[in-house]
């Protein structure tokens, strides 16, 4: 009898593990997910069994992962929260690492992001390397992609801008907007991730959308498309800030950060590679723009609720 492979998928309820998952699936894969609530919604039915992350019971974590060939990790915090700090995801992530070449794991995919660097000023890119050399240091065959700025049905960033644009007069922007973005369709990623995934060789890839934008064009083009008629305005960081935290505490959530704001000033998420995507923002947000923004989506609620 043929034993089907089995996959771990980290977070197969939330965004991006969400549609590496439903390609697993769909080639005839078995799918577990750690997550951190066992208790959310189970899109995928008794398809996907879940698994608690389990990071403070390491023989229960190994436990979860046994007989399972490939991990496609995609953990990770947006800001810290209660008790789980930047450097505890890290931590929480070399435990996983661990974990994974005890339990006999024969390769991980890890999703990190575009210019990690341990020298970072920001502990989002800092964390991100730091995990990437675990995972290079590890004896588990790898690969480690490097998404510009995910986009897709959930996405948080494009989709709350488009809500702002829609639910207020005025959208303020930090700085002249004049730093860019390199936006990457979700299931292009999760194909990326899938096409790795199965090969042997150890591998380290940005994923980069075909289209470059500054952000002063992406919130407009999103604006024109959604029929907004918020006034865009140039303001200083700190006015963004100081704005984006009054709209947090009505929305009970963190709608920018800081270091997400200098990050995106400093021009981080792009790639100084080729693109390695097919799908262009413009046309999926043609296509989309009834349907983006129409709600808010909570990061709180995300990840950690």
């Amino acid at each position: 009898m043929e034993t089907i492979e089995i996959n771990v998928v980290t977070g197969a309820f939330s965004f991006t593990g969400k549609y590496i998952t439903q390609r697993l699936l769909s080639m005839g894969k078995k799918v577990i997910t750690l997550t951190s609530r066992v208790d959310r919604e189970n899109t995928f039915g008794h398809q996907v069994k879940a698994f608690s992350f389990n990071f403070d019971k390491p023989r229960e974590l190994v436990d979860s992962l046994r007989g399972a060939d490939t991990l496609y990790n995609t953990y990770w915090i947006r800001f810290p929260y209660a008790e789980v700090s930047f450097d505890k995801a890290v931590e929480n992530n070399r435990t996983l690492i661990t974990a994974a070449e005890e339990a006999g794991i024969r390769r991980i995919v890890y999703i990190s992001i575009t210019n990690p660097s341990e020298d970072s000023p920001f502990p989002y890119f800092r964390g991100k390397a730091l995990v990437e050399k675990a995972i290079t240091q590890s004896r588990l065959s790898y690969v480690v992609i490097r998404p510009t700025v995910i986009f897709g049905p959930e996405s948080i960033l494009i989709n709350n801008i488009a809500w702002l644009l829609r639910k207020f007069p005025i959208f303020a922007m930090p700085g002249v907007g004049d730093y860019q973005i390199q936006p990457v369709f979700v299931e292009d990623v999760a194909d990326m991730a899938i096409n790795v995934g199965h090969q042997d060789d150890n591998v380290i890839l940005d994923a980069v959308g075909p289209e470059t934008f500054t952000f002063d064009e992406l919130v407009r083009m999103i604006a024109s498309q959604i029929n907004s008629r918020a006034k865009i305005v140039h303001v200083g960081p700190r006015a963004v800030l100081f704005l984006a935290k009054l709209i947090s505490y009505v929305v009970r959530d963190v709608v920018i950060t800081r270091d997400e704001i200098n990050g995106l000033m400093s021009n981080l998420l792009i790639s100084k590679g080729e693109t390695t995507t097919p799908t262009l923002f413009s046309d999926w947000l043609g296509h989309n723009a009834g349907k983006i923004g129409t709600g808010y989506i909570s990061g709180l609620r995300r990840s950690y609720c």
